[in-house]
């Protein structure tokens, strides 16, 4: 139990042998998770664009969709972010956004997939914790004096995340 690594190394193998079937292709996807739970979130990536792109049909890519939004959506705070109790809108929020993107597709291209629901959970979180960066950041402007670049990023708050209740904040 937990051996994550030792399993994607056999699920690799395993790829490479029943190259072009349906195991193959389940193969690369268990690869994936079995990355993302040994805390290889560039590997597991790198391995979800490839499937993504080579089976735009398969009958899994729902589910490989919803991986790659989950191996964004907890992308690892570290060992000093988690010292520091930092909060997600505290940092860059790139891996939101692609997260935030994934979910997207999912629940455009797949309405009724079982994972469709979570990613809609998933996607208001990450609206909300993008929301609260632009709150962030306006308050660190606001503090520094710059008070145009803090306008600036309050009026996004407000234009882009309205139903949002960071944007109340941006208002004040």
């Amino acid at each position: 139990i937990g051996n994550y690594e030792r399993a994607g190394k056999l699920y690799e193998r395993l790829e490479g042998r029943a190259s072009g079937t349906a195991l193959a292709q389940q193969a690369q996807i268990e690869r994936a998770y079995m990355l993302y739970k040994n805390n290889d979130k560039a590997q597991a990536l790198s391995v979800l664009e490839r499937f993504i792109k080579l089976h735009p049909t398969s009958p899994v890519l729902d589910y490989a969709l919803y991986l790659q939004g989950l191996v964004n959506f907890n992308d690892n705070l570290g060992l000093f972010g988690n010292l520091a109790k930092q909060e997600l809108s505290e940092r860059d929020q790139q891996a939101a956004r692609d997260s935030y993107q994934s979910f997207k597709t999912l629940t455009d291209q797949f309405p009724q997939s079982i994972y469709t629901d979570d990613s809609r959970t998933r996607m208001n979180y990450i609206v909300n914790s993008l929301a609260e960066y632009e709150v962030h950041v306006a308050r660190y402007y606001f503090r520094r004096g710059a008070y145009v670049a803090a306008l600036n990023r309050a009026q996004q708050v407000v234009l882009e995340y309205q139903q949002s209740p960071a944007a109340e904040e941006a208002l004040f």
